[in-house]
């Protein structure tokens, strides 16, 4: 990584008019000792305190910080979405607004891309939450992630993170996807690291989590699984699911010829929904073997990049 690097650094805020000015002192006094050019972008999640005016003030006083407004709150991954969309650096870091995540870490966060890796993920080692509503839900959740996704990532929910531009503003964000960033980072076939970061227990205000996002984490769980899963072995996938099809098909047609044979009368109904069904399953797996010489076409491409680029560098 060239020495001249751009940082862009991404912090939503939801109702932090308390911590905005400490958290912005810290994250210039984290980045001092670097010799990078950096910006902060502030991403006000509709606010109903003074969060947007303390931002305001701050941005005036410094050209590097800018803000961003919602006109309501959307939560934390539309946040950062917009931050990433909005950044101009080759390297981003996202964190939290409420002075938890140290900026004095972010160093260590660069000197790990640095040795190759395309995102660096935070593990809050010494966590300073509540046990019971914080810690155990959470590593319960890291270790059903790390399962279900194939990327064992110790602290999903940990915002401290870095990322190479050209990773992550391709990868798509919405309800609580933020968490899942590295599993969906993966299918690309990032490089992923974690390293251990410093957790502070909250300053000021309250906490914006909670059991209540576990259903939505679940959900968006489920559909990251999806998509690895499918992306992968289309055809595999898209076979099962044609499955019930070819059952349902399949028994519709011994029916058929069991009218056929055995009954003066022959139902129609039946044959027809044997051929739709049929019909539904056979274009499945069309599907599927279509999604499948699209992932083996863009390997050989990949590959064939990687041999090109090997050759310049040598």
């Amino acid at each position: 990584m060239k020495a001249g690097i751009y940082l862009s650094i991404i912090v939503p805020l939801y109702n932090e008019e308390e911590s905005a000015r400490p958290l912005y002192d810290a994250i210039t006094k984290g980045l001092s000792e670097l010799n990078f050019e950096y910006e902060i972008l502030y991403v006000d999640d509709g606010s109903c305190d003074a969060t947007f005016n303390v931002a305001s003030e701050l941005a005036l006083q410094d050209k590097r910080l800018k803000v961003i407004k919602f006109r309501k709150n959307y939560g934390q991954t539309p946040a950062m979405a917009a931050g990433i969309d909005h950044a101009s650096g080759e390297v981003l870091i996202t964190m939290d607004g409420d002075l938890q995540n140290d900026p004095a870490d972010i160093p260590a966060f660069i000197e790990k891309l640095n040795e190759g890796y395309d995102i660096v993920v935070g593990w809050r080692y010494k966590r300073q939450d509540k046990l019971i509503t914080r810690k155990v839900p959470s590593v319960i959740a890291n270790w059903i992630i790390g399962k279900v996704t194939g990327v064992p990532i110790r602290d999903n929910g940990c915002s401290l993170k870095a990322f190479r531009a050209d990773i992550i503003k391709k990868v798509p964000l919405y309800s609580e996807m933020h968490r899942f960033i590295p599993a969906m980072a993966s299918i690309s076939g990032a490089k992923i690291a974690e390293i251990k970061v410093r957790h502070h227990a909250r300053q000021y205000g309250v906490s914006k989590y909670g059991l209540s996002r576990i259903y939505k984490v679940l959900l968006d769980l489920l559909s990251i699984k999806t998509i690895v899963a499918f992306s992968s072995r289309p055809l595999l996938w898209f076979s099962i699911l044609a499955l019930p099809a070819v059952s349902i098909s399949f028994l519709g047609l011994l029916v058929s010829i069991y009218y056929a044979f055995a009954q003066p009368s022959f139902s129609i109904v039946i044959a027809g929904v044997s051929i739709l069904f049929g019909a539904l399953a056979f274009f499945l797996v069309l599907i599927g073997a279509l999604g499948e010489l699209i992932y083996k076409t863009g390997d050989i491409k990949l590959a064939k990049l990687a041999t090109l680029t090997a050759k310049e560098i040598s």
